[in-house]
């Protein structure tokens, strides 16, 4: 028999393999949710994900033997629980009666307005069973879509609102890195001339969230039309940042520079141009000496792929996996324990300082460092491409096409006119770049 608490209107169902972060911590991964009945022909369902936040599920009965199922959103077994974006056990039992009651107001021909937060849930929802980009996009959603536009109806927002509220991230200042719970700290940006335009882009990526989420809503019939949206558009020329990028004699540098604990993860960053969270989620089984290759199961597109290894690289592997269990973390802390989210900040920072790297160079900075010099050496754009995870060449060819060597660059090298200037030796040659 289900047991509820005591003393609360609606009645809670407890489950002790559900109700708490700890529990649901021991269930198995497995592709199908844990059910538990709520109400008669409602069930909460838990899907646990291995090295992630699970999700809420609700089930409704609607016979014949037949089930509705929904998502509900991210459960909080990894961030605190928002009521919004991420929920917990009692607030997903929640949720899901409200589902329950929409759905019986909906089959009698009444209907509740849909929220942009309401749209903002199910597409993160969405994206939590089916994309990798769920953490990032919550973010972003939580901080700059449902304070502004969250208790709009969808059916009424206008083109007006979404271009003042698009326009109006334009004018907030750069968020910095916060510990959860304190104060929102802001990063300064006084003169820096490319502020504006890493405003405006980031302005733009938070529209398409929005989008996205509001084009969810109207393909399900939630919404009649999508022009209020459709009709806003992006900045436009605000993606064309210069790829910051050290040279090798930099990158040498900056190696030697590094504690020990962190001169492993940036060597294995300069060896595979890999993202900072696919090199922390590396087990010691994933590189394979005789194919020279480094496994990333678990990539920003979801897609697995084989990194191809330099001779250095399959040295510097070797040494780090001899020995060692093939399911321990190929990089590890000094302590043992694997690199885990911004771990890589400060130290990175003061590993830059005793360089005199400067201007510093960020973590992600060495995935560009990789690519840019393997252009710069010839390496074909495709094979780069392949290489760092993306699908095609389109952001190679933004990034790194004007270091290719090319027939253009070689015949105007070839051919274009000299006259002969030659250093003076009065010139000081700045450390850095």
């Amino acid at each position: 028999m289900p047991d509820y608490r005591e003393g609360d209107v609606a009645r809670k169902v407890r489950d002790k393999e559900l109700d708490s972060r700890e529990a649901r911590g021991k269930l198995r991964p497995r592709g199908r949710p844990y059910w538990r009945t709520i109400e008669r022909g409602l069930h909460l369902g838990y899907r646990r994900i291995k090295g992630k936040a699970g999700t809420w599920w609700v089930r409704h009965y609607r016979g014949n033997q037949a089930y509705d199922v929904e998502p509900l959103g991210a459960a909080d077994d990894m961030s605190d629980a928002d009521g919004i974006a991420i929920i917990s056990y009692w607030q997903a039992q929640a949720k899901a009666r409200e589902r329950m009651v929409s759905r019986a107001h909906a089959a009698a021909g009444k209907t509740g307005p849909l929220t942009v937060a309401d749209a903002m849930a199910d597409y993160l929802g969405f994206l939590e069973t089916n994309r990798k980009s769920a953490v990032e996009t919550r973010t972003r959603a939580k901080a700059f879509i449902i304070p502004a536009l969250g208790h709009l109806e969808c059916a009424a927002l206008t083109t007006e609102q979404i271009h003042r509220w698009h326009v109006g991230m334009t004018k907030l200042p750069p968020r910095a890195r916060t510990k959860q719970g304190a104060k929102q700290q802001y990063r300064k940006t006084a003169g820096d001339d490319e502020a504006p335009r890493r405003r405006r882009a980031t302005a733009n990526r938070i529209l398409v969230i929005l989008k996205a989420a509001l084009n969810r809503a109207w393909r399900a019939g939630k919404i009649a039309s999508d022009a209020a949206w459709r009709r806003v558009e992006p900045f436009e020329n605000v993606e064309a940042a210069r790829v910051r990028y050290l040279t090798v004699a930099e990158a040498k540098r900056l190696v030697n520079a590094c504690d020990p604990e962190l001169r492993p993860l940036v060597q294995t960053a300069l060896q595979t141009g890999a993202r900072y969270g696919e090199i922390a989620r590396l087990q010691v089984q994933d590189f394979n000496r005789d194919a020279g290759t480094l496994a990333i199961r678990q990539s920003k597109s979801g897609k697995a792929r084989h990194i191809v290894l330099t001779d250095e690289g399959v040295a510097l592997f070797g040494e780090l996996a001899a020995g060692r269990a093939g399911h321990e973390p190929l990089l590890r802390k000094s302590a043992g324990t694997p690199w885990g989210p911004s771990h890589q900040g400060l130290p990175m920072q003061r590993a830059c300082e005793h360089a005199k790297i400067t201007p510093p160079i960020s973590f992600h900075g060495l995935r560009h460092t990789w690519a840019s010099l393997a252009v710069m050496a010839g390496m074909p754009l495709l094979i780069v491409a392949r290489n760092l995870g993306h699908a095609d060449t389109r952001m190679c060819e933004r990034h790194y096409s004007h270091l290719a060597p090319s027939y253009v660059t070689d015949t105007i090298r070839a051919h274009a006119p000299k006259f002969g200037f030659e250093p003076d030796g009065k010139v000081t040659t700045l450390t850095g770049r």
